[in-house]
């Protein structure tokens, strides 16, 4: 007949092994990384003066390539015409356009306005994916008084946290099992 000692101690085994089973999967799922810009007209270069501001967030899916994206923009000199995302370029390059916001999945950004919100979907392909992570992309909003663009934002890709925290857990958990495994040995030999 088994202790109750000797049930623990299979249960809290089991459950190491459960979690450990549970992080290496998780490792080959997606990363999803969390996307930020910040627009002004300061970057967009040649001195765009201009009290418009916006911002942007959004999700990228590294396994499907699927990016989401919403965003603000408000005191725009002009009203909009177009808006885009553009790469690959370093802060204050210039690059061709990679994705219309005007034409994207989505809720289409809203065109003759100088404040308004947006949002859309795209999915890219293995070099647009590396050029948006690499912080290559910028979105860039352009208006009836400034129609190279009234403001600029480069997206800018937190980096996912990894897997080790939960390592880490799992680390702690298996040494508090084998200390008490050993405490319990040294009990019973006394």
């Amino acid at each position: 007949m088994r202790s109750d000692g000797a049930i623990g101690r299979k249960s809290a085994l089991l459950l190491v092994v459960w979690l450990a089973a549970s992080i290496s999967a998780r490792g080959a799922s997606a990363l999803v990384y969390d996307l930020t810009a910040s627009l002004d007209g300061a970057q967009e270069g040649a001195g765009s003066v201009t009290l418009g501001v916006g911002s942007l967030t959004g999700r990228f899916d590294d396994v499907s390539h699927f990016l989401t994206w919403s965003g603000t923009f408000s005191a725009l000199s002009g009203t909009t015409s177009d808006a885009h995302f553009h790469g690959p370029a370093p802060v204050g390059a210039g690059a061709l356009v990679q994705i219309s916001m005007t034409s994207a999945g989505g809720d289409v950004f809203p065109i003759g306005v100088t404040s308004g919100a947006f949002s859309g979907t795209a999915t890219l392909t293995a070099t647009q994916a590396t050029q948006l992570l690499a912080g290559l992309w910028y979105v860039n909003i352009h208006t009836s008084d400034r129609p190279g663009g009234e403001i600029r934002g480069q997206v800018f890709a937190a980096v996912p946290e990894p897997g080790t925290l939960a390592l880490l857990g799992l680390g702690l958990v298996g040494l508090a099992f084998a200390g008490r495994r050993r405490s319990d040995a040294c009990g019973t030999n006394a």
